[in-house]
């Protein structure tokens, strides 16, 4: 059943395909050039990028098939982990309420790695924000003028981008709509021009040598087990359609927004890392702090690359603008299942959910400090990595929930395409499981993850308190009004 919303709030096909284009080719289209590199050579790279495509294609596919086969759980991933288990079950409400707060605490650390994405690309026409000077020093500990200046930036852009949302959703939908044609024009110029730059003799060998953190040899089975976590960074947002389909004209447009995003997204990642990798070499491409703007400068002097630089910023200003209403989406839609406290279900007379933007983007506020304490690219790395494995339980579980309605044979009364969706979500469970256990081999980021989710646990008893509460209240109106019938 569609929830109640603002006026004008309804999202149609094109504005929904936008949201996917916009959310997954954001941040990651402008720094993955130089995160793959650091971690695989060129056949690492491009094996992970197949390995990705194919497996989010599986993703893309789920969501579209529970969009058309369970319209009525709309309003977000969690309503697959609910639906897992019996409803009303204590068992329901935890894995419901678990989805939704790591997808939640997986948005606000990926904000922060688009805010430091743009404040990157901000440094090509202000130097001075990559400035390593000490400015003044904190419990021993020396902050940099240009770490100073990032966090600052980052900080106004974000609470910009949050005095934009409060317009609307629909003013929303039609700023990130402008912002995603100017990505796609900005790209089409670094196309044009790193086309004819392009050098075969930078990606070879196909196989190089890299080291870990202990400075061990990896191999390229490794390499791409370390690629395939960065990459699917790239897709993350593949679910922005799901997310949105409380807000949908036609829950049909769900599936067609998802894999025409998917399809949009997968052309423009190759493409551009495939130029990106053959115009710089490989020394230059790993201290590459701007690899779209390097590459650019590199073929055709400062000028290009200035332009490059503005169309870059109006792309990642858009993509900031959909993911941090994406994320303030998450946890409102939870708030009206039941899933999260009260005050995240309330929203403007716009429709905008207020309280759980103001909440999402003061947390978010509070990891933006990553930036003080690291430099770009370190901070950039680690909430990335961080984010991209939070977001795959949620993915893990809606391919589990399609594997249920498979084996079970439930909106599957005629039978016909129950085995291709079988394997389908089969597929999509294994590799969801697969970047889950490549990535959580870095014991730190294993740490931090299982953190954030007892950080979760230790709130859950309030909110099956008040589930309880509001379940007694409604028998106890149940069995009145059958004394009354």
């Amino acid at each position: 059943m569609k929830s109640s919303i603002g006026k004008g709030s309804n999202l149609g096909l094109w504005l929904l395909t936008a949201l996917v284009v916009g959310n997954m080719v954001g941040s990651g289209i402008f720094m993955l050039p130089r995160s793959l590199a650091q971690v695989a050579g060129p056949a690492g790279v491009l094996s992970a990028w197949l390995l990705t495509g194919a497996g989010v294609l599986m993703l893309a596919l789920v969501f579209g098939n529970l969009a058309i086969r369970k319209p009525e759980l709309s309003g977000g991933v969690q309503m697959y982990a609910k639906s897992l288990f019996r409803e009303n079950s204590q068992s329901s409400t935890l894995a419901g309420y678990i989805v939704a707060w790591g997808y939640w605490a997986a948005n606000v650390a990926g904000n922060v790695a688009i805010l430091t994405t743009f404040v990157s690309y901000l440094s090509t026409f202000f130097p001075i924000m990559t400035s390593s000077a000490n400015l003044f020093t904190i419990a021993n500990y020396p902050v940099k003028v240009g770490s100073f200046i990032s966090f600052l930036v980052c900080s106004a852009l974000l609470w910009l981008t949050h005095s934009l949302i409060l317009r609307g959703i629909e003013e929303t939908g039609k700023m990130n709509f402008v912002a995603t044609a100017a990505k796609v024009i900005g790209f089409l110029i670094f196309i044009c021009f790193t086309l004819f730059a392009f050098e075969k003799s930078n990606m070879l060998p196909l196989i190089q040598p890299r080291l870990d953190s202990n400075g061990v040899h990896v191999g390229l089975l490794g390499q791409i087990n370390n690629a395939a976590v960065t990459t699917l960074w790239a897709f993350v947002g593949i679910e922005s359609a799901i997310m949105f389909s409380a807000r949908a004209k036609n829950q049909k447009d769900v599936k067609r927004a998802t894999v025409l995003g998917l399809i949009i997204s997968v052309i423009i990642y190759i493409g551009i890392t495939l130029l990106v990798m053959g115009s710089l070499n490989q020394h230059e491409l790993v201290n590459a702090d701007k690899p779209l703007v390097d590459a650019l400068m590199k073929v055709v002097g400062p000028s290009a690359s200035y332009v490059m630089a503005g169309f870059d910023l109006v792309s990642l200003a858009g993509t900031t603008i959909g993911w941090i209403f994406l994320s303030a989406e998450a946890p409102h839609q939870a708030a009206k299942q039941g899933l999260f406290p009260p005050v995240f279900g309330k929203a403007n007379r716009k429709g905008v959910p207020v309280w759980a933007l103001t909440i999402t983007n003061s947390l978010s506020q509070l990891f933006i400090f990553s930036v003080i304490s690291n430099t770009i690219n370190n901070a950039f790395n680690f909430v990335m990595l961080v984010a991209t494995l939070s977001y795959l339980v949620p993915y893990a579980v809606s391919a589990i929930y399609q594997l249920k309605l498979v084996i079970s044979g439930e909106t599957y009364e005629n039978g016909k395409g129950r085995v291709t969706d079988g394997i389908i979500a089969a597929l999509g469970t294994l590799y969801s499981l697969w970047v889950i256990k490549a990535g959580t081999s870095d014991m730190k980021t294993f740490l931090f993850g299982v953190g954030m989710l007892v950080v979760g646990l230790i709130l859950y008893p309030f909110v099956r308190k008040r589930r309880d509460r509001v379940s007694s209240q409604q028998t106890h109106v149940n069995g009145v009004l059958r004394e009354q019938g």
